[in-house]
């Protein structure tokens, strides 16, 4: 399951080469509507929701951890007693700010006129960041699976840990990925 996981996050790689190749495309034959239009970013909220989705990638390693020690649940109130589940519900509850961070974002630059029909920088920012999002959605998705799995069976065993791996590497790649997206998008204006 983690080769075949591995080697279809080769694949998405590939995807997101794609988009960042249509993106800096674009941005190189329009560079004063780049310059135009991504003073309406707002980069302090986007690195506020960039902090919350890397620190989801911290608590889903924890809940890793966890896993490997075939710890399902908490022993304890304390973080260091928590177990998979409490980590992965964690880093599912930062991940779903994160997508709301981005609807609050997608909102806001609609209402200033940057759709993704607008011209070729919405198009290219909606494409990036949106195809990203259902790709956090999808990782949210597959948590939600493994901490059900957690509850569903009798004894947590290393299957369960390894599934918890695999949506562990899945999650790592989307936030690498966003890490990439945040820089080119908000920092490299």
């Amino acid at each position: 399951m983690a080769v075949g996981t591995i080697v279809w996050l080769g694949s998405e790689v590939m995807f997101f080469a794609g988009l960042f190749a249509i993106y800096f495309t674009l941005r190189s034959t329009s560079p004063q509507l780049w310059a135009a239009e991504t003073q309406h970013l707002n980069v302090p909220y986007a690195l506020t929701n960039t902090l919350i989705l890397v620190a989801s990638s911290f608590t889903c390693q924890f809940g890793v951890f966890a896993a490997e020690r075939l710890q399902a649940r908490s022993t304890g109130w304390r973080p260091r007693q928590w177990g998979m589940v409490e980590w992965f519900t964690l880093s599912y509850a930062l991940g779903a700010i994160f997508v709301a961070g981005q609807v609050v974002e997608y909102a806001t630059l609609v209402g200033e006129g940057v759709a993704i029909n607008s011209n070729a920088y919405g198009s290219a920012f909606y494409l990036t960041t949106g195809f990203h999002a259902l790709h956090v959605t999808g990782g949210l998705i597959a948590m939600l699976f493994v901490i059900g799995r957690a509850f569903a069976v009798r004894r947590f065993g290393d299957k369960e840990a390894t599934s918890s791996i695999v949506v562990s590497y899945y999650w790592h790649f989307v936030d690498v990925v966003w890490i990439g997206l945040f820089l080119v998008i908000y920092v490299l204006k």
